[in-house]
This record gives structure tokens, C-alpha cells and sequence, in this order.
């Protein structure tokens, strides 16, 4: 049970404003709650931007959740609106936009917004100034403290900066963020006076110890769940305790909360006439309840570390024990089989979705699985606070999460190793050892992975996790999967020289749809063609061969064959390249490059010698080749389905695709040449109307005609933008 789940008052008997039933989610605040009503009415003298902070368990999430339950039109309909104090109803309103921004970088939160507005801007840069451009908006963000995918990576902070602060100084925004206080001065600190507003919970104006005592005394009553006990049955009794835990909890939620979870869970020898010993915060809390239960307290805190340190939405609860095993240095089985009493007050498990996970596991289903987490982000601040060294704790997670990588294949590791191995290696300080490994890059979720990795200086870095890097934000962008997301990381590996690393994403199971025979750096390359090149002489030309010298090609062909080539349009001036004669030059270029199709390398001949495929011989080829401005895709002619899908950061100028397959694309940056298996014959073994591994899009009328760019849907984890 949570913050957000702590039960409040809500009978008119308790009270709010003299007169007034409280509101029923939270109990009290009407101050707070009066605050907000204004700044959502607009109200003469309220502040367009308003900034809702305080310590952790301060209680902002369910503040904040209490609000926006009278902001939603449908919401309000279920509500007692006519029996609370109307100086904290709003009008009944458009809802305003609410992102949720739990596990989201700053980029997919303004993403997010852009997608609720419809906006058009097709960068992120865009998004800010195009809200500034239209008509007000009222933007709400809760639970700053808990965005990003990867703790260590400072997420709030960025947010803060990349996004409250230009949506604060726009105009047209209305804002309202629930923020941590060592960063809630930031957000309005630049606003001109009377426009921005920080509301600390804990300040004696807005802390309303009244309602946590209310909060306290219903939580305590059998008649909202609480079991009956001498001291929960009798009013006076109950309310007593409840004074007396409000009072010592000194205005903390979190720590009331945990007050009355530790009586209840075990009432036996707790004396209420005795309250000397409550606890004053979420420390002193876990340390009370060990020793009720005879437990040593640092016990408590080995078997809460791992979740402490947790990324995501939680810890598989399969793994518990083996990283608290990690942690201790010593066998805590026995602790964690009996340890749900002690460990109770402080934990919640939680159903969620298996996703990426396969199919079955040991014969049993993984529709869903149960992830164990604390109950309120406090808790895990007091556990990590109490450790001697985080880095160490972390450290050991890390190499206890690498080893249940079975035989180190990712295709079959637990999906929270896959996907969080990064960050508890960053907040280890160890993650540049760890990103050598291309599987890892291919398998891991790459929104967490490129947060980790942009979180290390960038000089820290090796020559792979450099590539991974300038690759990611292609990998986010598109949702691709792990075969697309392996194919995208080869080429880019080929592109820095790095050909091991391609090789080894060949040697995984992933069926990748090319293999890129070589790539070369060639700015403002224009366009490129295919071709071929004579090898005997022609009409006393002499041999056009290869620029070594040699006789046969490097695919293997005799002097006497064609070479295939690809002529590249580059600017004059290019090492390698010939001048055009100015009545023959292409529109963008004046030389050209040609280079051997198969293997790396630039041939020194005439370009007049080299002879295109004629359209004949084109429209019988089995792949046929469509594009736009940053994708390219290869067709199944016959079939009608894709069989290769290539996105690009920048755009592509210029592409084309040999009858047997080999794709040649440039961009403003170079030029690659990319293997794609040809199709089976119509019969063969592979004749089957599905597309490649990570493919699923439908055929269009003809395979030339021209489709949409987006290879997968847009959204909060994908189009987020390039960050790098």
C-alpha cells in the first residue's frame, strides 16, 4: 500500500472546511486544494505556473491525484461535489493534458504532449515554440521524481530543464508539476514576478496536520479495514493513537502510513498507552519494526536492498532471493521464505504483463508475472541511505544479474536482467566494461540502454558503445524490434569499421535481412547508380580494372566478366573521383566515384564504360526497391512483401538495387552497399507470404508505388527524437 493508496477520511463527520464534507480521496488540504482550484479557473492574481513540492511522503502524489479527479469531466460526475467546498471545485473544464512520465526520458514526455495536441513538428526542438504558437493550454505533470528509465541517469533533473522550464516560460501554458523540492525553485525561478508559485507541503501554510490526524484516525477504524482492537473499536482510543502517531510522524504521510501498517500487521505487544517508541520517519520505521519481531533490523534492510535499488516498475520477485544473497555475502533463503511478516509493512507485489518475455517457461505460462516493489519511494531513500556503499550493493546485483544470463545468450535472459543489467552497472560506475557485448545491444530495450549509456562521459567510452550510441536514436525512434534492431546496429558497426562486432550479430539466431558488404565516407555523396564495368578492351579504350591492378575482382570474377560497380555522384575535388564533362554532369554533382559493388575499394576508369541494367532486366529482378526521405525498402516483386526495411537519420540521397539483390544507398554522410537475399522461387522452401523478422507492413498496389516512411507506429517510447 502505497502513498497514493493511504486511506484518507472521507465521511462528512471529519470534516473539512467548517460546514463541508472533505474531499474524498483526500481528506483534507483544502488550502492546497483551493490554491489549484484558483490557478485552474485563471482566476485574477493566480499564478499561471504552479510548482507542488515537498519531502518524500509528503503526500504531493495523492494531493495531486485528488485534484485532477476534479478536473476530469467524467470523474466529477462520481464525486460529492455538491457537498464540498465550492472555493475548491473548479468549473467543470476540458480536462487538462496530463502526461504520465514514469519511466519516460524528457523527449517522450514532450512527445506525449505533442501527440494530445496534434501538433505537427517533426523534431523535438519544434514542440515547445508550436505550443507557444497556438491557443492556451493547461498542462499537468505529476511525479517528476519517479521519470526516466534509468535511476542514475538524473531524468528529473533534465526534465526539469529541457521541459518545465521552456513550457514555464511559454505564454500560452498553464502549468501545474508536482516536483522534488531541490528542484522546484528551477522551474519558476526566471518567471517574471507573480506568474510562477511553489506550494511546499511541508510549510506550516499548507501542511494541515489536522487532516493527517483525520487520515491516521480513519485508517485505524474497523470500519474501513482495519482490524478490531481494543484501541481501533473504542473512538477515543483510536483517536488518541492517531494524535500521537500524526504527531510524531511530524507532518510525513509516508511515515503515519507505515505507523499503522507495522501496529496492524502485528498488534500483539504493541501499547498504545506507550508511545515513546513510535517512529519518526521511514528509517526509524524499519528499524521499530524489526526489533517488535525480534529481528535484527539490518536484516530488514539486506532483504529490502535489492528492491530498493530496483529499476522499472519492480523486481521479478524470482530474483529476490539471489540478490539478496548477492547483497548480504551470505545465504538469506531462509530470510526470504519467512520474511513476508517482517518484511510486510514495507513491500507490495504487483501483476504485470510479461512482455518480451517467452512464451512459457519450464512448461508454465508467462502471460504475467509478479514483481515485487516498496511500497513508496521513501522507503527505498531510507534503505539506500543506510547503506555503507551503494556502489558496492550495486556492483553485486550486477554481477549476480550477469550470471543468471543463461550460457550468456540475451535471447533467453530474464527480461529484467536484459532490459536493467545497464543501469545497475552505471550506478555501479562499471558500464563502459559492460558494453562490449553487440547481443546485449540488439536484445536490450534501447529507450533504457541509451539512457544508461548517454548517462557516461562520452570519452569513457569504447569504439562499440560509441557506434551503439550514434545508432540509438534510429533504435527508439522506430520501436524496431530486436531482428531490425540487429540489423541496423551491423551496418552501423561495418560503417566504423568495426567488423567483428557486424560478424557476430550474423552469428546470433535473428535472421538478419542484409549483410552490408562495405561503406565508405563520402560527403555530399548526391546520388548513386548500378552498373557494370567491362573487363576486356574495348574499341583500343584499354582495361578499365580494378585500381590494384589485379585481374579478377574481388568477388571472384575472371578478367573477361563485368564488373559490377556503383557510380557515386560526389563533389569535384573527391580523392578517388573523376571530373564530369560539364555537358554531361547529373543535376547536384560534378564527378563521379566508382567503386566495385562487393567488395570495398574504388575502381579508376572511364565512367562512359560503365553500362546500366536496362529497364527489362530491372522488372524481371525478384526485389524491387521504394523509398522516401529516411527510409528505403526492398519488395518481394512477386509476393508483394517486404523483405528489408532501411530508416536513416539523415536523409537518403540517392538509392538503387542490382538484380541480384545488393542495395546501394547514400546520404549526405556516405554510401554502403547492403546483401539482400534473394527470395525462393516460386514453390521453393521459402515460398511463404510473410514478411522478414521485424517486417509487418502491407504491400502496396506495386511494389515502386510509394508508402508511408513510418516502419512502426509513433508514440511515447519511440518517436522521442534525437538526443545525441
Amino acid at each position: 500500500m502505497g502513498d497514493e493508496e493511504f486511506m484518507n477520511a472521507s465521511d462528512e463527520e471529519r470534516g473539512g472546511a467548517v460546514g463541508y464534507a472533505p474531499h474524498p480521496h483526500i481528506g483534507g488540504r483544502t488550502a492546497v486544494l483551493r490554491a489549484l482550484a484558483a490557478w485552474r479557473m485563471q482566476w485574477p492574481g493566480a499564478p499561471r505556473v504552479v510548482v507542488l513540492t515537498g519531502s518524500p511522503g509528503s503526500g504531493r502524489s495523492r494531493l495531486m491525484t485528488g485534484f485532477l479527479m476534479l478536473c476530469d469531466p467524467e470523474y466529477r460526475k462520481r464525486l460529492p461535489l455538491d457537498d464540498l467546498d465550492p472555493t475548491i471545485v473548479p468549473p467543470d473544464l476540458p480536462a487538462p493534458a496530463v502526461p504520465d512520465p514514469r519511466g519516460l526520458t524528457s523527449d517522450q514526455l514532450l512527445w506525449t504532449l505533442a501527440d494530445h495536441y496534434g501538433l505537427g513538428a517533426t523534431r523535438t526542438a519544434d514542440i515547445v515554440p508550436e505550443l507557444a504558437a497556438g491557443d492556451p493550454v493547461m498542462v499537468v505533470v505529476p511525479d517528476v521524481d519517479r521519470v526516466g528509465p534509468v535511476r542514475a541517469a538524473d531524468e528529473p533533473a533534465r526534465l526539469v530543464r529541457e521541459v518545465l522550464k521552456p513550457l514555464a516560460a511559454t505564454g500560452t501554458v498553464h502549468l501545474l508539476a508536482d516536483v522534488p523540492r531541490e528542484l522546484a525553485a528551477e522551474v519558476i525561478e526566471s518567471l517574471p514576478a507573480g506568474q510562477g508559485q511553489v506550494i511546499d507541503l511541508d510549510e506550516p501554510r499548507w501542511a494541515d496536520p489536522a487532516g493527517l490526524v483525520l487520515q491516521v484516525e480513519t485508517s485505524l477504524d474497523p470500519r474501513f479495514g482495519a482490524p478490531a482492537l481494543p484501541y481501533t473499536e473504542d473512538p477515543s482510543a483510536r483517536r488518541a493513537l492517531a494524535e500521537a502517531i500524526a504527531e510524531r510522524a511530524n507532518g510525513s504521510r509516508l511515515t503515519a502510513q507505515l505507523a499503522v501498517q507495522c501496529i496492524l500487521m502485528r498488534p500483539e505487544g504493541f501499547d498504545p498507552a506507550d508511545t515513546s517508541l513510535l517512529p519518526g520517519s521511514a528509517g526509524e520505521a524499519l528499524d521499530w519494526h524489526a526489533r517488535r519481531l525480534g529481528a535484527d533490523p539490518q536484516t530488514l534492510r539486506l532483504m529490502l536492498t535489492p528492491p530498493a535499488l530496483a529499476e522499472g516498475d519492480g523486481l521479478p520477485i524470482e530474483l529476490w532471493g539471489a540478490l539478496a544473497n548477492a547483497v548480504a555475502g551470505r545465504d538469506m533463503s531462509r530470510e526470504i521464505a519467512d520474511g513476508m511478516l517482517l518484511a510486510g509493512p514495507f513491500v507490495e507485489p504487483v501483476e504485470m504483463p510479461a512482455q518480451g518475455a517467452p512464451a512459457e517457461q519450464d512448461g508454465e505460462s508467462t502471460d504475467s508475472r509478479t514483481l515485487l516493489r516498496l511500497v513508496h519511494p521513501g522507503v527505498a531513500d531510507a534503505i539506500r541511505a543506510g547503506l555503507a556503499d551503494v556502489r558496492d550493493a550495486q556492483t553485486r546485483i550486477a554481477m549476480a544479474l550477469l550470471e543468471a544470463v543463461p550460457q550468456q545468450d540475451w535471447s533467453r535472459a530474464d527480461p529484467y536482467v536484459r532490459d536493467h543489467l545497464a543501469a545497475h552497472t552505471l550506478a555501479a560506475g562499471l558500464l563502459p566494461q559492460l558494453l562490449t557485448d553487440p547481443a546485449l545491444f540488439a536484445h536490450a530495450d534501447p529507450v533504457t540502454l541509451r539512457a544508461a549509456v548517454e548517462a557516461v562521459p562520452y570519452d569513457a567510452l569504447g569504439a562499440p558503445a560509441r557506434t551503439y550510441l550514434r545508432t540509438a536514436p534510429l533504435l527508439t525512434r522506430s520501436q524496431a524490434p530486436v531482428g531490425m534492431r540487429a540489423a541496423l546496429l551491423e551496418t552501423a558497426f561495418v560503417e566504423d569499421g568495426l567488423g567483428p562486432y557486424a560478424d557476430a550479430l550474423h552469428a546470433l539466431d535473428l535472421d538478419l535481412p542484409w549483410r552490408t558488404l562495405w561503406s565508405e565516407p563520402l560527403p555530399g555523396a548526391t546520388d548513386v547508380t548500378i552498373g557494370s564495368l567491362p573487363q576486356t578492351p574495348a574499341d583500343g579504350a584499354g582495361t578499365a580494372g580494378p585500381a590494384d591492378g589485379g585481374q579478377e575482382s574481388d568477388a571472384g570474377a575472371p578478367a573477361s566478366a563485368a564488373l559490377p560497380v556503383a557510380v557515386v555522384l560526389v563533389p569535384e575535388g573527391t580523392p578517388g573521383s573523376r571530373t564530369v564533362p560539364a555537358g554531361d554532369a547529373e543535376p547536384g554533382g560534378t564527378a563521379v566515384l566508382v567503386h566495385p559493388l562487393l567488395s570495398p575499394g574504388y575502381v579508376d576508369a572511364d565512367p562512359a564504360l560503365i553500362l546500366r541494367p536496362s529497364e527489362d532486366v530491372r522488372a524481371a529482378a525478384p526485389l524491387a526497391l521504394s523509398r522516401g526521405a529516411d527510409y528505403v525498402r526492398v519488395w518481394d516483386r512477386r509476393r508483394r512483401t517486404v523483405v528489408a526495411a532501411l530508416i536513416s537519420d539523415t536523409p537518403f540521397t540517392g538509392a538503387d538495387l542490382s538484380p541480384d539483390g545488393v542495395l546501394v544507398v547514400a546520404t549526405a554522410r556516405g554510401v554502403k552497399a547492403l546483401q539482400i537475399p534473394l527470395p525462393e522461387p516460386a514453390g521453393g522452401a521459402a515460398a511463404t507470404d510473410t514478411a522478414a523478422p521485424g517486417v509487418s507492413v502491407p504491400a502496396p498496389a506495386a511494389p515502386s508505388d510509394p508508402v508511408h516512411p513510418a516502419d512502426t507506429p509513433a508514440g511515447p517510447h519511440g518517436r522521442e527524437g534525437d538526443r545525441s
